[in-house]
């Protein structure tokens, strides 16, 4: 899915890659070449006119592998992060789009880390994982068959090590991706316990709590770091098998090789080019192999990430919804039934009338359903039974857009956007005139503190609305 709905769609990018791949891997095993006329003529022949013809040829070599690697390592970036930015806006359209519920039950900090961290894991596995599917495969290959092209018996007995290191890698992608999920799940418990200590920072002062949420940090921070480690362990346990393979693989050239030479049967640049060609061959080989864990925890970071892609609201506008016609603004609630875990009814039988044009306070005891009356009419839940209509017109029959629009609300919490004092009056009517926006701070006592702001309606308000006193932030928000 991430590469049908993310990554085909920059297939010519992908392509130029691919070509950059194919010219670092020609110009590496290219270099091989260059090495035999160095061992064979100048080191054994003393020809001292081949001098600068091969360090020339290899510093024009080089100059192209440099730009070829440039080339494809901008072209996958660019890549990587284009899927990122995708993600990431299809991922908050779907969040901002979610259900109120849905924010209930999950933590801002939990939500905020498959934002950054998921997403990043996914650019991550896209990038590395083209990157080894088209440079190191292309150059894997084509080093392989300078070794055949020297001696394909060679190469034949080194190769025969290669699925030795594939068939740990598999089990280890298992293991990864085990260990990615549950990382990351830690990781959003870390961001949202920050999240908590920092918004309630006057609390956690006031009760001198500083050294309780510390500790709190600190167990936290400690399963994030048990956590990384395993992760670290697990990632790099083929590290020992792969390096002993490789050992394996050169000391079987070195002593068929160097027999080979001293018998008379090869020559030493013939037998150099070919140790050349394998060395250089190992570094990509050791990453392919690495390819099933990169993946393994990507796909841990794709579950994640497309779990909250898929997720549908349930609250959304009936078929046929009509505007919402205002005649008065009466709000009436007809034997309205509702629970918020489907077991204990938060409202049970309710009937109330708001009639249009008068002040309504509804007084009861914490838990009495006060706020879950205020939040059915703007639908931010929907009744189990019963009904809640707005001048006779079913809440649910409306469509969101015109019932929320018509319905203003400053709750007890006062939130205020870091932004300006005019943006966050105007929150909600983005098209407002400047005299409209006048006019209701003025409505609201608000017009004259804001004058006397530095820079009036433009004094940014701060993080959460921190600059204004709590008075002040309670008018801009009415």
């Amino acid at each position: 899915r991430l590469l049908r709905d993310y990554v085909i769609e920059h297939k010519y990018r992908i392509a130029l890659a691919l070509v950059a791949m194919a010219i670092v891997a020609a110009t590496t095993a290219g270099f091989t070449q260059l090495i035999k006329p160095v061992v064979n003529d100048i080191f054994g022949e003393k020809r001292a006119d081949l001098l600068y013809p091969v360090a020339l040829t290899t510093i024009a070599v080089f100059t192209l592998r440099g730009f070829a690697a440039y080339g494809q390592a901008v072209l996958m970036s660019s890549v990587g992060h284009r899927v990122v930015a995708k993600i990431q806006q299809q991922l908050f359209d779907s969040l901002i789009g979610a259900d109120l519920a849905f924010f209930h039950h999950n933590a801002p900090g939990a939500l905020v880390a498959r934002f950054i961290n998921d997403v990043n894991l996914l650019r991550h596995t896209t990038s590395n994982t083209l990157t080894a599917i088209g440079k190191d495969s292309l150059t894997a290959v084509a080093l392989i068959a300078v070794m055949f092209y020297e001696d394909w018996l060679l190469a034949l007995l080194t190769c025969v090590v290669l699925p030795l290191a594939i068939i740990p890698s598999v089990r280890v992608g298992r293991s990864m991706r085990k260990v990615s999920g549950k990382n990351q799940i830690q990781v959003g418990r870390l961001t949202t316990l920050l999240d908590e200590a920092f918004q309630g920072i006057r609390h956690v002062k006031s009760y001198v709590m500083e050294g309780y949420e510390s500790k709190r940090a600190q167990d936290a921070i400690d399963e994030v770091f048990a956590l990384n480690m395993k992760q670290a362990r697990v990632s790099n346990v083929l590290h020992p098998i792969t390096e002993a393979l490789g050992g394996f693989a050169i000391a079987a050239v070195i002593l068929y090789g160097g027999n080979e030479v001293i018998a008379g049967n090869r020559e030493p640049g013939s037998l150099f080019a070919f140790i050349f060609a394998l060395l250089l061959a190992y570094e990509p080989l050791k990453r392919l192999s690495k390819l099933n864990t990169i993946l393994q925890n990507g796909l841990a970071a794709a579950q994640r990430v497309f779990e909250v892609l898929d997720r549908e609201p349930e609250i959304r506008d009936a078929a046929g919804a009509a505007e919402l016609a205002i005649a008065g603004g009466r709000v009436r609630f007809e034997q309205v039934h509702f629970s918020y875990d489907g077991a204990k009814a938060a409202l049970h039988g309710v009937d109330l009338e708001a009639p249009a044009g008068k002040t309504v306070a509804l007084v009861g005891p914490s838990g009495a359903g006060k706020s879950t009356i205020l939040n059915l009419i703007p639908r931010f839940y929907d009744p189990e039974a019963g009904q809640v209509s707005i001048d006779g017109q079913d809440v649910r029959n409306v469509t969101l857009d015109s019932l929320r629009r018509a319905i203003a609300l400053v709750s007890q919490e006062i939130l205020l956007f870091d932004d300006t004092v005019r943006a966050n009056i105007a929150y909600g009517r983005p098209g407002a005139s400047a005299e409209e926006i006048e006019k209701a701070a003025q409505m609201a006592g608000a017009h004259g503190f804001i004058k006397d702001l530095t820079n009036g309606y433009e004094t940014q308000v701060g993080p959460r609305g921190s600059n204004p006193s709590g008075g002040q932030r309670q008018r801009v928000a009415i």
